[in-house]
């Protein structure tokens, strides 16, 4: 049997201007101007700046080195993107049978779905940190500078929502993902 050869891996991000980034360890923190992310990367990839560079290498790596070398790399990627750019998710608010009605608390951080197929008590969200949400009818949209944040908020409320045991035909009550970063649903 032929013997694997392990290699290295090694990749520069560059960081555009106006972000700030710190390296502790396997910690990295990017900020502009109010906007913080913080991640901590696996301790299989050295990460280290060097001027306007991440650089991020793996030494001979098996097929666990090179996925946690690719994800780490992503992770910085998406970290800069959204501080650049920022996320938004759009759902929309499906109505069939009864008239359900979903609102967001500020203080709270929380979204109230109330009466989904005329259930008495209200179902609730609890929304990440570092979101904007604006809701219009049938349309919300979260918008956030934090990728994960943005996405999961959007995921747990098309989640809370899905009917179960029932006929998907008759019953298509619920709030569906419509859009999201790089993908638009028909």
């Amino acid at each position: 049997m032929a013997k694997k050869i392990r290699k290295d891996f090694a990749a520069e991000v560059m960081i555009p201007a106006g972000i700030e980034v710190e390296i502790h360890g396997n910690t990295i923190k990017m900020k502009k101007g109010a906007h913080e992310l913080k991640r901590i990367v696996t301790e299989h990839v050295e990460m280290k700046k060097d001027g306007d560079k991440i650089i991020l290498q793996t030494k001979k790596a098996k097929r666990m080195g090179k996925r946690n070398y690719g994800s780490a790399k992503s992770h910085i990627k998406n970290m800069i993107e959204g501080l650049e750019n920022g996320y938004e998710y759009e759902l929309e608010i499906c109505i069939v049978h009864f008239p359900m009605t979903v609102t967001f608390d500020k203080v709270k951080h929380e979204f109230i779905i109330k009466n989904l197929l005329g259930e008495k008590s209200p179902r609730i969200v609890y929304a990440k940190k570092n979101i904007e949400v604006e809701i219009k009818a049938p349309k919300i949209k979260i918008k956030s500078y934090d990728l994960e944040a943005a996405g999961q908020t959007a995921a747990d409320l098309e989640k809370v929502t899905k009917i179960r045991n029932r006929d998907r035909n008759k019953f298509q009550d619920g709030i569906f993902i419509t859009k999201k970063p790089g993908v638009e649903f028909i």
